[in-house]
This record gives structure tokens, C-alpha cells and sequence, in this order.
């Protein structure tokens, strides 16, 4: 039960997380460049959704074009995800353990003692599950990164459970 999770206290749904799941979760992404990336989901969904209305636009004038041929990618999916290095939200985790209306803080629990994070921080804050396609053994299950990536470079290491207070 080492490489298990809880996700509890002022929540509706107590919540166990298995870090060895997540490589398979659709909402992963790749960590070496989520902190590089200045924009945020919100303007990434607007630019989507603007290119989307302007292809719909230019296809209700012009009618519609032959798909364009994309490069094939160099990497396949099975060498990206063996070597790769991921993290996913936190934030969807928290939302399905649905915190009480008083809930304001997290407990992260480690090996070395506890420290404690806004809700809002947990919110917006990543985890790290893997390194270079291997699972965080050594001192994982996961990494904690605060989402504006203040400690990217010191992540929160050994974590074994998030109690919301």
C-alpha cells in the first residue's frame, strides 16, 4: 500500500489514488514543459475554440477542403509514454472528492513531517507520477509542484496522504 494515496477529511467522497493509473488518464500531460508554458488552460480553450469557429466560417463560405496530410509523428505513443516524464492536476481529484463549503487548507503528509497549502493552491497545484517512463519509487509515489511552478525544482517528495481541512 506504499504506492496508495488517500485523498480525505472535510470531503464527501474519501479518495484513494493509485499514481500507476495516471500514465493511462487522458488528462496527463508532459511535465518538462508545463511550467514553460506561460498560457494558461482557459486561453487554450478560447484559442481552440476561436480556430474551430474560424475553420467552420471558412468552410460555410469556401466549402469544405480534403483533410491535409500530417506528418507522421517521430515518436509513436509506446516510446513517449516509456520514456517520458508526467504529471497531471490535482485539482480534478479534489473536485471529485468534492470538499465541504468550510474546507480552506491541505495536509500534505510525508515521510518528514506535514505542510499545509491553501485549498486554492491544491486547486491549481500539479503532481508528478513519473520520470523518464519509470514510476517515482524512490521517493515518490508522486511529486507535489504548485501550479505557478515556484518549486519546480524542489518539488514536495515522499508524500503519502492530502488530508482537507
Amino acid at each position: 500500500m506504499d504506492f496508495i494515496l488517500e485523498l480525505k477529511g472535510k470531503v464527501k467522497y474519501n479518495l484513494s489514488m493509485d499514481p500507476g493509473v495516471f500514465i493511462f488518464d487522458d488528462r496527463k500531460f508532459d511535465l518538462t514543459t508545463y511550467f514553460d508554458d506561460k498560457e494558461s488552460s482557459e486561453s487554450k480553450e478560447e484559442k481552440y475554440l476561436k480556430a474551430v469557429s474560424s475553420h467552420w466560417d471558412k468552410e460555410i463560405i469556401e466549402g469544405s477542403a480534403p483533410p491535409e496530410k500530417k506528418p507522421s509523428s517521430r515518436k509513436s505513443l509506446k516510446e513517449t509514454i516509456a520514456t517520458g516524464t508526467f504529471g497531471i492536476g490535482f485539482g480534478h481529484f479534489i473536485k471529485n472528492a468534492e470538499p465541504d463549503a468550510s474546507a480552506s487548507h491541505i495536509e500534505i503528509h510525508t515521510e518528514n513531517g506535514v505542510e499545509e497549502i491553501t485549498l486554492e493552491d491544491g486547486l491549481k497545484a500539479v503532481l508528478g507520477f513519473s520520470l523518464n517512463g519509470k514510476p517515482l519509487k524512490e521517493d515518490g509515489p508522486v511529486h507535489f509542484y504548485f501550479g505557478d511552478g515556484r518549486n519546480k525544482e524542489i518539488p514536495i517528495k515522499n508524500i503519502r496522504s492530502f488530508i482537507i481541512k
